[in-house]
Parts: structure tokens; C-alpha cells; sequence
């Protein structure tokens, strides 16, 4: 499901209450606007029923390129993972 289809399901959600596909727009955009400042702060953002968003360290580790077989470093990062409720396990 992309951006427009998931627009479309939630006007077509009579749950919502959102009619329009701009409101739709806006109500999603606020949504992801407010995981990613939640995720920004390092801080983990659950949402009861679905799942949990957290900041994860990756250490920095060697590495192989499989074309040359050659050694590589890869640097240290932060990734952001996700966790799924028990709720939406079952449901899928």
C-alpha cells in the first residue's frame, strides 16, 4: 500500500470521520510528522495495537565487498526499527 492508497482507505473508513482526501493528506502527514520527531529525540514511539518505532545503535564492524572480496569498515549508525504488537501479529 503507497501514500495515495492508504489515503484512500482512510476517507473510505467511515471510523475516521475525514471525508475529503485532503484531510485524509493532512491527518497522515501529521502522523508521520509526529513518529518522526518522536524518533529524532531517540525516543521510542508506541502505538497500542500496532507496534513500537525505536532509534537502534549499529556499531561500527568489518565488512566484506563481495565483488573483490576486499575487507571494508562500516561506520557506526543509527537505525530506526520496528517492533509489531501481539494485536497485529494475530491479525496478520
Amino acid at each position: 500500500m503507497n501514500r495515495a492508497e492508504m489515503i484512500e482507505a482512510i476517507v473510505a473508513n467511515k471510523k475516521s470521520g475525514i471525508e475529503t482526501k485532503a484531510g485524509a493528506d493532512r491527518a497522515l502527514e501529521a502522523v508521520v510528522c509526529a513518529i518522526h520527531s518522536g524518533l529524532k529525540k531517540d525516543a521510542a514511539v508506541s502505538l497500542v495495537g500496532f507496534g513500537t518505532f525505536k532509534v537502534k545503535n549499529r556499531p561500527a564492524r568489518m565488512g566484506r565487498n563481495p565483488r573483490t572480496g576486499a575487507s571494508i569498515k562500516i561506520a557506526a549508525r543509527k537505525a530506526v526499527t520496528f517492533k509489531a504488537s501481539a494485536e497485529l501479529k494475530k491479525s496478520v
